[in-house]
């Protein structure tokens, strides 16, 4: 069965496109025939993960009614085997999220109908959503199935998390029941600092009386985890003890959200 996962947060610099990247290469490394869907305009993942050109077609393409393409027809390989990126390329996605605001009827289903002609071939999807709270995101909590909410212990973080709680909730209302939170997960921690040490009490907390899994152990802070995403290499593959026990963290998080039950 394949799991669709949407990877999210509307704050920026938390480390999604991060998340993806090194979830994937875990995935990779386990065996699975993994996709990464790029749906943020900055094109974070598909720059680390594909090598395109200036005018490839995209996602912008798929998601367009003023485009032919369909998902099969702009799915590119990635550096890694076993691994597919539906890519973005240039400012087109921004257009397209222009255009979906004024679309009518069924546009925040259009990534999810997309999907739906090419998920059978993968085991896992992960979808790299923007950091807001617009079409495009409503476009990739509709088609997953559940929610990792990146984050860092911050206040900022604490405080956005009620607004992509809400945005959620009113994803499940209108035009996806069954989505579900897969969890929390930390990222960039310093667990040395007084203030990292506060708010990750609180963020325990806040997802504890919400009933929502945290992730443990969380990311730590590592030029190793941003050195390798720079370098398009696995941290399995970067050589050092350290990248080692990254990527043996990341696998165990993979494991665990492969494992749950959702719904």
């Amino acid at each position: 069965m394949t799991r669709i996962f949407a990877i999210s947060n509307q704050k920026g610099g938390v480390g999604k496109s991060t998340t993806t990247y090194h979830l994937s290469r875990a995935a990779v490394t386990q065996g699975r025939r993994v996709l990464v869907v790029d749906l943020d305009p900055q094109g974070n993942s598909t720059a680390a993960l594909a090598e395109i050109d200036a005018d490839q077609v995209g996602l912008a393409d798929v998601l367009s009614a003023r485009a032919p393409e369909t998902a099969a027809d702009v799915i590119i390989p990635s550096i890694w085997e076993g691994l597919d990126v539906l890519p973005t390329s240039g400012a087109t996605l921004e257009l397209v999220r222009d255009e979906l605001i004024i679309a009518g009827a069924g546009r925040e289903g259009r990534l999810r109908d997309a999907l739906a002609t090419v998920a059978s071939s993968y085991d896992l999807v992960l979808i790299d959503c923007p950091p807001s709270l617009d079409q495009l995101t409503i476009n990739g909590l509709t088609a997953a199935e559940a929610v990792i909410v990146v984050t860092q212990a911050k206040k900022w973080s604490l405080d956005g998390l009620a607004r992509l709680l809400d945005t959620i909730e009113l994803t499940r209302r209108y035009y996806n029941p069954a989505l579900a939170i897969a969890g929390v997960m930390m990222n960039q921690v310093e667990r040395s600092t007084l203030a990292d040490a506060h708010w990750i009490r609180e963020l325990k907390s806040a997802v504890g009386a919400r009933e929502i899994p945290l992730f443990e152990p969380a990311i730590p802070k590592s030029v190793t985890v941003s050195d390798s995403l720079e370098a398009a290499v696995g941290l399995d593959e970067w050589g050092t003890s350290k990248a080692n026990d990254l990527h043996h963290l990341y696998t165990t998080h993979l494991t665990r959200l492969e494992g749950q039950t959702i719904g």
